[in-house]
């Protein structure tokens, strides 16, 4: 007998938290990936003196550069549009900063969806 569980089709859009999940794994790999520049390495402060471990520290990185590649995405559309940010986006940029998550990446994220901004 078949099984009948519905399955999404290859059309139907992924939800954003999926899509920032899978953007995040993707630069998460990338950032694996060695490159010809030696990395810049940072003085400890008080925010990193706590041992992280690397998958820890992986993902806070590709967090952080998906962050930063929305924030490059929004400046760009602010100076094409002449439009200013609002208010709830400079929050939940501000939630971000102070407790990186994939959650709080999602809610910026999704303001960028919303402008039609996010290419994946």
């Amino acid at each position: 007998m078949p099984d009948a569980t519905p399955r999404p089709s290859a059309g139907a859009p992924q939800p954003l938290i999926e899509r920032v999940q899978a953007r995040v794994t993707e630069v998460g790999l990338a950032l694996d990936r060695p490159s010809r520049r030696p990395r810049r390495q940072r003085p400890p402060t008080l925010a990193s003196a706590a041992p992280a471990t690397p998958d820890a520290e992986r993902e806070a990185r590709s967090l952080r550069q998906v962050f930063l590649e929305l924030g490059d995405a929004h400046r760009r559309h602010r100076q094409q549009t002449g439009q200013h940010a609002s208010p709830a986006l400079r929050d939940a940029a501000w939630a971000f900063k102070k407790a990186p998550s994939l959650t709080s990446l999602a809610v910026v994220a999704g303001f960028l969806d919303e402008d039609g901004l996010l290419g994946w």
